[in-house]
């Protein structure tokens, strides 16, 4: 069986989107079947390959819009090849990543002419952050535009959570089920075994029983960073620290107002993340943005980590209560944050049985292996059905 799954971004671009293609796509391929992935095309990488998991990458011509966050295919003789190369392989069934690319739009409608059964698995639980205003308002009109465009060729959608799934109402959409994010734990566990001692308190120059806190993302307003940063200063914790790994945007603007206790760390290399992940005392998430199911509080409570975040996609289903995690109104205030980070780092009792439970919660319900056994299912009985 060959399945096709469209994501208009995909590795190296970093995201909870690009990294979930990425995982279905490399165990569909060691259960015995073909994946390839089509997506938009980046500087420096050819636009058609194979990699080391044998999956096979198509890359269409885009012009990246919103700078790559929107890319739009390009139209002309290179598009027109590029697709059909990528129809000649024949897919089976198709799952197509997100409501409102533009890919995603050419994909339902492509695989419906050609009556190839297909799939949408939507990521977010929110309106695309533009603001607001006329632009604001434009991109809601998008949207809704968008899906109704998608419920002429499909109608059948997932989400990455319930949360979503409950999300997708808005649009009169009725999800067919989960098709939850996920990690895999013994994978973590071997690129830690495998990856180079680091300890993360040595290097930032820390006492060895310093309270740890740590953020691991895009350094984007919608992650609530700065917050995170005035909430820790306001919170006063002595013996305590906050790692921040990861890029983007307010980086540097944060970096230079960090207060005393606060580590920038920048870019880091994936092995070392999941290092700071299972170092850590506290995994913090405070982020304001629709997420759909956030990857980096999966791999947190995988390593056992426990977690502090917002109340945003999936968050319910993994922390069930507050012996799971905490979670704050995605509406928090500062001085909520800092007296979460004050409970939560001052209560160590709490966090081994909070980061036990929400790792067996992991366990049994978010993992990469359950997720692509029942796509796989859906996958072979779609086979034998008239196409969405």
């Amino acid at each position: 069986m060959t399945l096709c799954f469209f994501s208009a971004q995909y590795l190296p671009t970093v995201g909870g989107v690009e990294r979930y293609t990425f995982n279905l796509a490399k165990r569909v391929v060691q259960a015995g079947h073909r994946a390839l992935v089509v997506t938009s095309s980046l500087p420096g990488l050819p636009p058609e390959e194979t990699d080391e998991n044998g999956i096979q990458i198509f890359r269409l011509p885009v012009w990246p819009l919103m700078g790559g966050r929107f890319p739009m295919p390009k139209p002309g003789r290179a598009l027109s090849a590029q697709l059909a190369r990528i129809w000649a392989q024949n897919p089976d069934f198709c799952l197509i990543n997100t409501r409102f690319y533009l890919s995603s739009l050419y994909a339902a409608r492509a695989c419906r002419r050609r009556k190839i059964p297909s799939i949408i698995v939507e990521h977010s639980t929110g309106h695309l952050p533009m603001g607001g205003g006329l632009p604001g308002l434009a991109g809601h009109c998008y949207e809704h535009l968008a899906c109704w465009y998608l419920r002429q060729y499909c109608t059948r959608f997932f989400g990455v959570s319930q949360a979503v799934c409950r999300w997708l109402e808005h649009f009169g959409i009725r999800a067919e089920g989960t098709l939850y994010n996920a990690v895999d734990p013994a994978e973590l566990e071997e690129i830690l075994a495998g990856a180079s001692p680091f300890d993360w308190r040595r290097e930032m120059g820390l006492a060895p029983y310093t309270r740890l806190a740590a953020f691991v993302g895009r350094i984007i307003p919608e992650k609530g960073v700065e917050e995170l940063m005035d909430a820790f200063r306001a919170a006063s914790l002595p013996g305590a620290a906050l790692i921040v790994a990861g890029d983007g945007p307010q980086l540097a603007r944060l970096k230079a107002r960090a207060p005393a206790g606060v580590f920038f760390a920048g870019s880091v290399p994936y092995p070392r993340v999941l290092q700071l992940y299972r170092q850590a005392d506290l995994y913090c998430l405070p982020t304001r943005y629709a997420e759909g199911f956030p990857t980096t509080f999966l791999e947190a409570a995988a390593c056992g980590c426990p977690i502090l975040t917002t109340v945003t996609g999936g968050s319910g289903e993994l922390l069930r209560d507050e012996s799971y995690g905490m979670q704050l109104p995605a509406d928090y205030t500062v001085s909520q944050l800092a007296s979460a980070l004050k409970t939560a780092l001052g209560d160590p009792q709490w966090g081994t049985q909070a980061a036990q439970k929400a790792r067996q919660n992991l366990l049994e319900h978010f993992t990469w292996q359950s997720v692509t056994e029942k796509l796989l299912r859906i996958a072979r009985f779609s086979e034998g059905d008239s196409p969405c």
